[in-house]
């Protein structure tokens, strides 16, 4: 019980932090850019997290797959969505928002040669096709 009151806990604060980081952005790019770069970066930069996984990677790779995606998801809409929802709608931020954690879980587990989400440059062409799909359509009138 403990263990999983100090779970939350450290959840609250990378999402706290990670909202304080992205606030201030104001496009959508900016916003997905500086959360997946964000959350990349405290992933990495996570002592407590690399000595557990170093000590206990079994229990801490379940945290971070089948047993605790639902939480970290439902942690990141709560803190997240809320900055999307100026740029698209309820439904669509929630699944943008839904698409990126897991984006960012994967990538941290398994971190690509090819793209480098911990930095902004590689992370920002690699992340703006994927806006476009979760982007409403134009209404240019031709």
């Amino acid at each position: 019980m403990l263990f999983e009151a100090l779970r939350v806990r450290e959840l609250d604060r990378f999402f706290a932090d990670l909202r304080a980081e992205v606030e201030t952005a104001d496009t959508l790019d900016d916003i997905v850019v500086r959360a997946v770069v964000g959350a990349t970066r405290a992933l990495r930069d996570d002592e407590h997290l690399a000595t557990m996984l170093a000590a206990e990677p079994g229990e801490v790779l379940g945290q971070l797959t089948v047993d605790g995606v639902p939480r970290i998801i439902r942690m990141a809409t709560a803190s997240l969505t809320p900055l999307v929802t100026n740029h698209l709608d309820p439904a669509r931020s929630r699944a943008l928002i839904d698409v990126l954690a897991r984006l960012t879980i994967s990538y941290f587990l398994a971190p690509s040669p090819l793209v480098d989400l911990g930095d902004e440059a590689s992370a920002r062409p690699f992340l703006a096709p994927m806006l476009r799909e979760f982007s409403p359509p134009s209404t240019s009138n031709h």
